[in-house]
């Protein structure tokens, strides 16, 4: 890297686009990934609908304690 950059031809906020929604990527231990890969499958779903249903339920489950 170098000590300086000149930044002074940048253009604040060029890319910056109101109301974007960042997707973030989730990185699951191996064994828990094989368990909701099998599980998705035995399903007949996407892994990623299971962990929103699974994620869901954990949800539920907290706000009713609460």
């Amino acid at each position: 890297m170098r000590d300086e950059y000149d930044f002074s031809q940048g253009k604040c906020g060029l890319f910056y686009r109101e109301g974007a929604v960042l997707n973030l990527p989730v990185y699951l231990d191996a064994e828990v990934r094989d368990w909701i890969t099998e599980r998705a499958k035995a399903k007949g779903i996407e892994v990623g609908q299971l962990v929103n249903e699974l994620l869901k339920r954990d949800i539920e489950l907290i706000e009713a304690v609460k």
